[in-house]
């Protein structure tokens, strides 16, 4: 099927529904003018996320359900398309869009925004794709909760040793924030849920915290870095630095220092990559595959392309010049840094490029995107976390509060930030909510393959094609206030 018609008004696309597409979306829902442009929103599942809460879910403080938004219920001057992007043709103005039921269909354009998230950042590792799961939807979440405790289960029920070691190490590698926030909630999860078991002990529990680098959470301060490091110690979390995994095959973890051990679960949060659909457009690209744009969010070289997020090179204009490195490698170019992959940087380029959409459509001047940054919050655990706002480091439950109420206010609509807190209040006056899906959650391998929370043997089983394995967000890795 075809839709090609003639068309009065500009044609905007949006393809992605993650922090950039539905921030777009909702500024120009918001901002033009009736009848001024017809607005289009592309996206796999038609639902945005909320990210940064991804590793509460994991560990049972929120309810997955709340940090899902229906998109078609909250962009009601949007047209919402549920399905992928398969390919783009610039020359023409046209995008090849896929339906759930594989049936294919062309989507005109006048402006085009490109903001399809991304996909982990994988390694030649063998066993890597088979045996671990990334850390980037909800139902990876899902899924490691109940893992988790399908895995306590079985190691309260096995008289095998080997059996009962594996079901007890969990390792996440990366410890970025996404890692640490996983690894931290997680961890403080089980440690509730063993207390059920009279036959197993918190000791009993391995946790692997493995990062190739010299710390954690490098865009904290050495300090509290230092000091995040040194908390997850002390909780029973073994923090590895300088470290690599060079084998998981069969769920044996193999290390660069010789060390081997055996894991029936493992999380993959090593970084993400631009969504290789990008390459597709034929443009200048950085070395991380993101399109290279201006400070306006256009893409350069691309007239009526724009982009943000996690899949646009963006120069930060509120950043020192680094001149030294730029006249060491010779390019000039290189001494404004880039804005990183963060929701912060995300969320705030949408709302400046729709403005500068806005802006080209009625032939007024654009304004450069500029942002300073606010800091960054994470959470370790239950009244547990780590701060920097506007340069302060703060620590404990004064930051861990921070945390829930910076995301807590930038959690979409009302109704869910009245079902998260509701949530958490409900949980100071009862237990955590330890009970596992009946049947166990699904997800999929970082091979494509579908895998059961609630599968003794961790196996696959059965082959999936990987066409359907979802492109992560923005961000979420840090989580940015």
């Amino acid at each position: 099927m075809t839709q090609q018609s003639v068309h009065t008004r500009p044609r905007i696309v949006i393809v992605g529904g993650g922090f950039v597409g539905y921030t777009v979306a909702r500024r120009l829902s918001r901002s033009l003018r009736v009848g001024e442009a017809d607005v289009t929103l592309i996206d796999a599942t038609g639902v945005m996320t909320y990210q940064p809460f991804l590793a509460e879910v994991a560990g049972g403080s929120v309810e997955p359900r709340h940090l899902a938004v229906p998109l078609r219920q909250v962009l009601k001057r949007t047209r919402v398309v549920t399905g992928r992007v398969t390919g783009v043709d610039r020359t023409a103005g046209t995008l090849t869009v896929t339906m759930p039921d594989g049936a294919s269909h062309v989507e005109e354009y006048d402006q085009l925004v490109m903001a399809p998230g991304s996909v982990p950042r994988t390694r030649p590792i063998p066993g890597l794709a088979e045996m671990a799961v990334g850390f980037g939807t909800v139902a990876d979440a899902v899924y490691l909760r109940d893992r988790v405790l399908a895995r306590i289960a079985l190691a309260a029920d096995t008289d095998d040793l080997p059996t009962f070691r594996r079901a007890l190490t969990f390792v996440v590698i990366g410890g970025g924030y996404s890692g640490v926030e996983a690894v931290a909630e997680l961890q403080n999860m089980a440690q509730a849920a063993i207390r059920r078991y009279p036959n197993l002990r918190t000791r009993d529990m391995r946790w692997e915290l493995i990062e190739a680098a010299g710390e954690i959470m490098p865009e904290l301060p050495p300090k509290l870095g230092e000091h995040t490091r040194r908390r997850l110690t002390s909780s029973g979390i073994n923090v590895r630095l300088q470290t690599q995994v060079t084998s998981m095959q069969g769920g044996a973890v193999t290390l660069s220092d010789g060390e081997r051990f055996g894991a029936d679960t493992i999380v993959w949060t090593a970084g993400v990559r631009a969504n290789p659909l990008l390459a597709d457009l034929r443009l200048p690209v950085d070395a991380r595959g993101r399109l290279q744009c201006n400070t306006f969010l256009q893409v350069q070289g691309a007239p009526g392309l724009w982009s943000a997020g996690d899949g646009a090179a963006v120069p930060d204009g509120a950043a020192v010049p680094d001149l030294a490195t730029a006249a060491k490698i010779g390019d000039n170019r290189r001494a404004v840094p880039l804005c990183g992959p963060t929701a912060q940087h995300a969320v705030r380029q949408a709302k400046r490029l729709a403005r500068n959409l806005i802006a080209t459509l009625r032939s007024r001047p654009m304004d450069d995107y500029r942002h300073r940054d606010a800091g960054s919050v994470a959470s370790l655990g239950l009244h547990r976390g780590v701060a920097r706002i506007y340069g302060i480091p703060m620590r404990g439950i004064i930051a861990w509060l921070l945390h829930r109420c910076y995301h807590l206010m930038m959690v979409p609509t009302w109704g869910r930030k009245v079902r998260v807190a509701t949530g958490w209040a409900a949980a100071l006056l009862g237990r955590r909510d330890l009970a596992p899906l009946p049947g166990g959650s699904w997800t999929l391998n970082l091979a494509g393959d579908p895998v059961n929370a609630a599968d003794a043997t961790g196996s696959v089983p059965h082959a999936g094609s990987g066409q359907d394995r979802l492109p992560l967000e923005a961000d979420g890795r840090q989580s940015a206030a």
